[in-house]
């Protein structure tokens, strides 16, 4: 055994057993569809400069949307109702009191001039003296009077600058002037001028004089009042960047004021009208389901690759199972939620990882047909070798996806790329340190040697035999799979000009009703009473003591009856006890921010690609993907499905999988190119292809087995997301190979771009192993 095979060994071993230590030790946090949490409802006020109507209760929810994101609640729900209503799902919050706390301080933060010490009358701010928010307000100055940090009461002036104009904040240990943790401060353009002139007026009074004094306000209470430096002089002021909130804060509180001011001041404050623990969106059956769902398509996934690759096989299906430790793992530590969206990064990684295991042993089939009389070994090496460049390359778009997704992104768009990205890490770890430890370890067995059918790599398989034989020329007319691509697409858009998209509730917006039953109704029980009444979109949860709340689209009040009636059938007597209309709960704000993280993923892919391979197959590529999205989208058209936030998540592990595909076969094309420069790049096209089918085909077989499983076995809350899935990965495997390298071609012929050049390296001599291998392999042997 080499020492390179020691060291991946060695390595894999820590990891797995730090993954487990992790798995035995820490929970996840499930989100509200899997778990539940916590229902809140909050009531927007009219302030003094603007009205509780819709436009500013939508920016208000907005920007408490990014609070929470910031705060650590990962997918929130939040949904608009009537005109001043908001509703804020919280995952994994089952203490309404906790989630009180993350709400409550989602208020104004404001700037105010220190007029003087507060009258002894009003004493230090007390509701008595200042009505229920403890404050005072002073006719003369038009400010409140307010208790600061240390108890004093401090008489304000006006307000002179608002959270608004705060660009940045950040928690920041000051260790050389000994105020602790500090939260320093950064002011757009405009309110860092208000704020050096604020600072320059209070510098006019004398040192210690209560009015050199700022006062900065949080939810009506100061929070920090610092007296301005003696060495910034009358008229001059702070600029912005310099300013530091101290107050004894811990590093954690430092840390959560930092993220409060920087999510932004509220247009409107809110008060907390209703507060509740709600049950999961998706019952326990739905989630065991879709468990054994998972777990018998992975099993399927693990027996296929093990039929076809046998022994390697085998040893890759372990290495599958070490993925899925290792990832859960992390995702656990880092405290990451886990939600249906987000799970659906799971499959595409799960896709990724066996993606790369077949690229290695196909491509050791090749080199060992190629060179019948090397070792094992060799060829294994030869194979990883050949295939990290693919690997690399499609592994490292779908990093740039998911993290342009989590930075630009927010809501299930953000939680669906960090499952993605820490996904895809751990899919090469265990493709690449895992399984290559393990398969190097097998090669070196005296009987895998011997018996070399047992390997998986001394036969070339059936599809490449196949091939091989009959030699089609698929890339003989590149123009006419064009135009079936063309005319798919032709289809897919006609389906959704007559009969339209059926956008989900989180676009459209809906109606969310309580009942309260007679008798106890299982929200299962419920859900399929519901979807043989003709409601089967609707959403059930359990709310309060074993009320039921269905959220649903468009529904009238004969549907309501209807609906009403259906629950009755089950729990008996059933009253309406809340009746709302709500918004979409992916508001405009939230699908433009995720159209604009896709389309910016989608251009750093295309610049990424063109730096790597040529522009002509980065632009085939992302004309493949779209090729892709509209397909999918016409299908669901169709087929009347529902385009909803579940839908999103598996369009997004489409294009993952469309630009793996073609990833794949590109590289390929690249490097047959630069060895045959002057032979006719529609024969070097057909000649990749024919070799990268074996690939295409056990790779989409693997994906395709675990999602007929959780369409089949998961049940309806899971039916549309496998649906999609299947949908794509057949339509991305086609595009792959037949859109995207026939719109190459076409491209070419009208580009006058040289062919790529062969890299140069050291001469392989007969007999010896090439001088490029692998950094960790010394070449010693044992």
């Amino acid at each position: 055994m080499t020492r390179a095979t020691t060291v991946r060994a060695v390595l894999a071993a820590a990891v797995l057993l730090v993954s487990a230590l992790i798995t035995l030790t820490m929970s996840p946090r499930l989100g509200l569809d899997l778990q539940g949490g916590t229902r809140m409802v909050l009531q927007a006020k009219d302030s003094d400069t603007a009205k509780a109507d819709r436009e500013s209760t939508d920016r208000t929810l907005e920007v408490l949307r990014q609070r929470i994101d910031s705060l650590g609640v990962a997918e929130p729900t939040l949904t608009r109702s009537g005109e001043d209503r908001i509703i804020v799902e919280l995952p994994d919050v089952q203490d309404p009191r906790k989630a009180a706390e993350v709400i409550g301080r989602t208020a104004q933060l404001s700037f105010h001039a220190v007029q003087g010490p507060g009258t002894p009358d009003n004493g230090p701010g007390t509701p008595e003296n200042g009505g229920a928010d403890g404050t005072t307000d002073d006719p003369a100055d038009g400010g409140p009077t307010l208790a600061d940090e240390q108890g004093r009461s401090l008489d304000l002036g006006p307000a002179r600058l608002s959270g608004a104009g705060v660009k940045d904040a950040t928690a920041v240990f000051d260790a050389q002037q000994g105020a602790g943790w500090t939260v320093s401060l950064d002011f757009h353009k405009k309110a860092g001028r208000d704020w050096t002139r604020l600072t320059g007026e209070a510098a006019c009074h004398p040192v210690q004089d209560e009015r050199r004094r700022v006062a900065i306000v949080l939810d009506q209470q100061i929070i920090s009042s610092p007296q301005v430096s003696p060495s910034v002089g009358c008229g001059v002021g702070l600029p912005s960047g310099s300013t530091q909130i101290t107050g004894s804060f811990s590093a954690d509180e430092a840390r959560e004021l930092a993220l409060l001011i920087k999510g932004g001041a509220l247009p409107l404050p809110v008060e907390i009208v209703e507060q509740r623990t709600v049950g999961p969106t998706l019952g326990a059956a739905a989630i065991d389901a879709s468990a054994r769902a998972a777990l018998i398509g992975a099993a399927a996934t693990a027996l296929f690759i093990t039929v076809v690759y046998r022994l390697f096989g085998a040893l890759a299906a372990v290495a599958l199972a070490a993925y899925g430790l290792i990832s859960y793992a992390a995702l656990v530590a880092l405290g990451v939620t886990l939600t249906l969206p987000g799970l659906a990064g799971f499959v595409l990684a799960i896709g990724m990882a066996v993606d790369a295991n077949v690229l290695v042993f196909e491509r050791a089939r090749e080199e060992h047909a190629q060179r019948p009389g090397r070792t094992l070994r060799s060829s294994l090496t030869a194979g990883f070798r050949g295939a990290w460049s693919a690997v690399a390359d499609s592994n490292v778009t779908t990093l740039i996806a998911a993290g342009l997704l989590f930075f630009l992104g927010s809501g299930p768009v953000k939680g669906f790329g960090v499952t993605l990205a820490i996904g895809v890490i751990a899919s090469m770890f265990s493709a690449l340190v895992i399984a290559r430890a393990l398969t190097e370890i097998a090669s070196g067995s005296r009987f895998v040697n011997d018996y070399r059918s047992v390997n998986g790599i001394a036969s070339p398989g059936r599809v490449r035999t196949w091939l091989t034989r009959r030699n089609p020329q698929l890339m003989r007319s590149p123009r006419r799979w064009l135009l079936i691509s063309t005319a798919l697409i032709a289809v897919a858009v006609l389906g959704i000009v007559v009969r339209g998209v059926n956008l989900g509730v989180e676009f459209t917006g809906g109606r969310l009703v309580e009942y309260s039953t007679s008798r106890p109704v299982d929200v299962e029980r419920a859900r399929s009473a519901l979807a043989d009444a003709g409601f089967g979109d609707a959403e059930v949860t359990t709310a309060g003591a074993g009320d039921l709340s269905v959220r649903t689209g468009k529904l009238d009040d004969d549907g309501e009856q209807v609906l009403r009636a259906a629950l009755a059938e089950e729990g008996g007597k059933t009253t309406k006890i809340r009746d709302e209309l709500i918004g979409p709960s992916l508001g405009d704000e939230l699908r433009r921010n995720a159209l604009i993280a896709l389309g910016i993923a989608v251009l750093v892919q295309l610049a990424y690609l063109a730096i790597r391979f040529r522009w002509t197959f980065a632009l085939a590529s992302v004309g493949a993907l779209v090729h892709d999205v509209i397909i999918l989208v016409g299908a669901f058209a169709w087929l009347g499905r529902t385009v909803d936030g579940i839908f999103l998540a598996a369009l997004l592990t489409v294009i993952g999988y469309s630009v793996n595909d073609s990833v794949v076969v590109f590289d390929r094309l690249r490097e047959l190119w630069a060895k045959a420069r002057r032979t006719p790049v529609g024969t070097i096209a057909n000649q990749a292809v024919l070799q990268t089918v074996p690939r295409t085909v056990n790779t989409g077989m693997g994906a395709l087995f675990i999602l007929t499983a959780l369409a089949v076995l998961g049940g309806d809350s899971l039916a549309d997301f496998a649906l999609a899935l299947l949908i794509g990965i057949c339509v991305g495997t086609y595009s792959s190979v037949l859109t995207a390298v026939p719109a190459a071609l076409v491209l070419e012929r009208s580009s006058k771009a040289p062919p790529p050049a062969r890299k140069r390296g050291p001469s392989r001599r007969s007999g010896s192993r090439t001088a490029r291998r692998d950094p960790l392999d010394n070449g010693a042997r044992v």
